[in-house]
């Protein structure tokens, strides 16, 4: 059974100094419960830009007791969703990848805390590319560059029983 040093946080610490408690990006991080399960703290979240941290736990580490690259990758991925989806925006649409690439550079162990910062790079019509970059400290832990295209809200389609 994990202890308080290494259990998901809170349902709440997502939310940084940044981004008020009701806000849209708010409310999408509530429905995404892997990143509420990394316990990602947003520090910064507007059109173009975003800034998220993490520290890491047990359960989120490999057999070389380092950090996993999924986790590094998901951390890198909600920070690239938070930035290409402008809380402004409208309801009918969202954005989503389309294609990712990552780098990793340098691990991070137990207990470290992760930053990843996501910057758009290009935006043309319905695409756009963004440059999200995680770091431990000063030093560049991984590189990731993604892909965004904009498209309509899913509509949920009901299936009688």
């Amino acid at each position: 059974m994990p202890d308080a040093s290494t259990a998901a946080p809170a349902a709440d610490t997502h939310r940084g100094p940044s981004m008020p408690a009701g806000g849209p990006h708010h409310k999408m991080l509530e429905n995404d419960g892997c990143t509420r399960w990394l316990g990602a703290e947003v520090l910064l979240a507007e059109p173009g830009h975003a800034k998220l941290r993490m520290r890491i736990r047990e359960e989120m580490t490999n057999g070389f007791d380092i950090v996993h690259g999924g986790m590094v990758f998901t951390l890198a991925d909600t920070c690239f969703a938070m930035a290409c989806n402008d809380p402004a925006g409208d309801d009918a649409t969202i954005t989503v990848a389309s294609g990712v690439d990552i780098n990793f550079l340098k691990s991070a162990k137990l207990g470290e805390e992760i930053t990843a910062e996501a910057v758009r790079v290009a935006q043309t019509g319905r695409s756009g590319v963004y440059d999200v970059v995680v770091s431990r400290g000063e030093d560049t832990i991984a590189v990731f560059r993604g892909r965004s295209r904009t498209v309509p809200v899913p509509t949920q389609e009901v299936t009688p029983e």
